[in-house]
Formats: C-alpha cells, sequence, structure tokens
C-alpha cells in the first residue's frame, strides 16, 4: 500500500427525496414550467451520509421550510472526488434548476485525476461555508497524541494505515501535510481513499485502519459515543463548540479549511444564474441554515458573483500547488 493511491470508486447510488413545500416565504414566484422555483435539483457529487450530502440535505430543509421552490430533489452521484458529479453537471448545458455541491475535495480530486471537466465548465454560484479537518485514532489506539502518531511515522511509516476521502481531496491533503511535517518523504504515505466519510469510520472500527481524517461531522457521532479519539483539528484557532485541540496549538504547523459551496450546470443565462443566486441568498438567510452552520461546527463565508469567482480562482491554484508540492499531482 506505501507510495500508492488507492481510489475507489463506487458506482453512481441515487437517493431521491421529493418534498412539497408551499410558496408563501418565497419572494419570487415560482414559474409554470420546470425551473427552479418550480423543481430544484439539488447534487451532491458523494454517497448519501457524507459532507456534501449533508450540506445538500441541509439546503433541501431549508428551502422545503421556506417555500423557496415548489419541490426538491436530492440527487447522490458519489465517486473520483466529486468529478463524475461533475462531468454529469457539464453535460447539463443550459438547465437551470440544478446545484451542485462543490469545494475543496473537488479542486484537489480535479488534479489529482487529472479530470478533462474542471470547475471551469460549470457556473459559479455560491460559497457557503468552511469546514476543517479532524484527524481521529480508534479509542483503543495507541497513539494518545499527536506526536505519537509522528513517531510511529518516523518509525515505520508504511505500518500507519490512513484513511480519507477522496485521492487528492483535502483528507488526502492534510495527511500528507502531517506527514511532511514529521520530516519523512510524503511518497511513504500510506494512504486509502474513500468515496464517504462512512466508510472511513468503518474502517476505523473495525481494525481497518489506524488513524481517520475527514471533516469533524463526520466523527462527532462516534467521538461523542466514545467509540474515536480525536488527535487534532486543522483550524487555526479552536473552534466554538468544538473541545479539540488545533495542530498549531500542539506545535504542528499545520492548517487546512475545506470550504463548500454551491455550482450550476453551463450554459445558463446571467439572468438564470442570478435566480440561483437569490435562491441560495435566501437559504442562507434562515434560521434553518444559520442552526445548521453552528450545529455542524462550519465557519459562515457566504459569497456569490464576482467575489466567488476570485475566490474559485485563488483557491484552486492554491491547491494545485500543495498537490504538486506533495506529488499528488
Amino acid at each position: 500500500m506505501t507510495g500508492r493511491l488507492i481510489l475507489r470508486v463506487a458506482a453512481a447510488v441515487l437517493g431521491v427525496v421529493v418534498v412539497g413545500a408551499g410558496l408563501a416565504d418565497a419572494h419570487t414566484k415560482a414559474s409554470s414550467g420546470t425551473g427552479p422555483r418550480d423543481k430544484l435539483h439539488l447534487i451532491a457529487p458523494a454517497d448519501p451520509g457524507g459532507g456534501w450530502d449533508s450540506v445538500a440535505r441541509e439546503i433541501q430543509s431549508a428551502v422545503d421550510a421556506h417555500g423557496l421552490s415548489r419541490t426538491t430533489e436530492v440527487l447522490n452521484v458519489p465517486g473520483a472526488g466529486g468529478t463524475i458529479g461533475l462531468s454529469r453537471l457539464a453535460n447539463q448545458s443550459g438547465q437551470d434548476n440544478e446545484l451542485m455541491m462543490t469545494g475543496a475535495v473537488m479542486t484537489g480530486s480535479i488534479q489529482t485525476t487529472d479530470s478533462r471537466v474542471t470547475l471551469d465548465d460549470a457556473t459559479p454560484v455560491a460559497r457557503l461555508a468552511d469546514d476543517y479537518e479532524a484527524v481521529v485514532v480508534p479509542a483503543d489506539s495507541p497513539f494518545h497524541t499527536v506526536q505519537d502518531l509522528m513517531n510511529a511515522w518516523r518509525r515505520s511509516p508504511g505500518s500507519v494505515a490512513v484513511g480519507g476521502g477522496s485521492a487528492g481531496g483535502t483528507d488526502h491533503l492534510f495527511a500528507g501535510m502531517l506527514l511532511r511535517e514529521a520530516g519523512v518523504d510524503i511518497s511513504k504515505l500510506n494512504y486509502i481513499a474513500y468515496s464517504g466519510g462512512g466508510e472511513v469510520v468503518t474502517g476505523l472500527l473495525d481494525g481497518g485502519l489506524d488513524v481517520g481524517v475527514s471533516s469533524y461531522q463526520e466523527f462527532a457521532g462516534q467521538i461523542e459515543a466514545g467509540n474515536l479519539r480525536p488527535l487534532g483539528i486543522s483550524s487555526e484557532h479552536r473552534l466554538d463548540g468544538i473541545d479539540i485541540p488545533t495542530f498549531v496549538e500542539q506545535g504542528v504547523d499545520a492548517t487546512l479549511a475545506n470550504w463548500r459551496g454551491v455550482i450550476a450546470p453551463p450554459g445558463i443565462s446571467p439572468e438564470q444564474r442570478a435566480e440561483l443566486e437569490r435562491i441560495v441568498e435566501q437559504v442562507h438567510g434562515t434560521d434553518q441554515w444559520q442552526q445548521a452552520v453552528r450545529r455542524n461546527g462550519w465557519q459562515d463565508t457566504f459569497q456569490t458573483g464576482a467575489e466567488f469567482e476570485g475566490f474559485l480562482e485563488s483557491e484552486t491554484a492554491r491547491i494545485k500547488g500543495i498537490s504538486e508540492e506533495l506529488g499528488l499531482s
């Protein structure tokens, strides 16, 4: 396993939830056709239960509660760090009633998988929030601190099985950053890539993994149950409501944000893009969404328009640089 990337691409799983909702709170009346106010498709390019799926369903909850669309549908299209879903979206040119979840994981996977489809083939809509990487071990692990993990890496890096999301995603990048901080050749990272956080948890609990890397929310339930133990979190400062030390405060210079956002198919008009932005802005202003941000430990970084486009450009360059530095692209 040492030095090799294991990319497990699951077959696409269709998860559809259709919920009717009134339009009393909508600021724009639903059209009589199939626009986003009539039926809104939310695409999660990952398995049910994962980070993108959670974001999609939080959006769905807010849309339904406030009647921002007549019906909503969540579609799961997992695999290859979101690039399978991205390829599907790129083929839906002109469809103005689709929003797909995206983020730093997809940006990294585009680099690692050498995807022919990139974020340039989609329409930017909004940046929603930032999440952070938690590094956890089973409750009976001999690793009690990040220094214990680093010492094990220094002794025998290949003997430590690290599991996380798709190859080249933020989980993989952050594991590589920690290995680099331990002074170990990045090519010796024993990283096992999964299509969703649920599989990482299973690997940790059944003994197949020594270390797991994913968003805090993926592990929160098992941490609270005492089955997993956190070693640290990738934010620069401690997060409100999450009692996990940062790696910085433990003397390890490693931070990484996992941003979450939404994009639409290519080929939609400026007016259609503006309508999707209005819907997402309305979602952002709801109590349901703000409660979700607090509940999931996210940081509100909402952006639309030119500001979001500029962020995408700089973020793509940043992730590309990290990937190249770590030998992942």
